[in-house]
């Protein structure tokens, strides 16, 4: 912890609570990823279910992402792969395929 000015102290405290709040978040963003792959990877799942948790896994990344906790270009990235899997286990055309 700063040694000095209460100031100092302050924003330490400060910098391990947001430090903590963060990492629980991304936490919770790597725990609904991992449970969409899961759930897009096992074959007795309803699709309607499939869908809802890879949407969920989405609303977290942009959350995390407009909250700064992640930066946009990472979530997008990870998005994007998400979607690609789903894309693929639904044998919809690939969104980036081209004609």
């Amino acid at each position: 912890m700063a040694k000095r000015t209460a100031s100092a102290k302050k924003q330490a405290r400060a910098s391990v609570r947001r430090t903590m709040r963060n990492r629980a978040v991304r936490s919770e963003v790597k725990t609904k990823i991992v449970k969409a792959r899961r759930t897009l990877t096992e074959a007795p799942v309803a699709e309607s279910e499939r869908y809802a948790v890879a949407l969920d896994a989405i609303r977290a990344l942009d959350r995390a992402a407009a909250k700064g906790i992640l930066h946009a270009n990472n979530a997008a990235r990870r998005k994007a792969r998400l979607t690609r899997q789903l894309v693929k286990l639904a044998g919809l055309p690939a969104a980036g395929a081209g004609s």
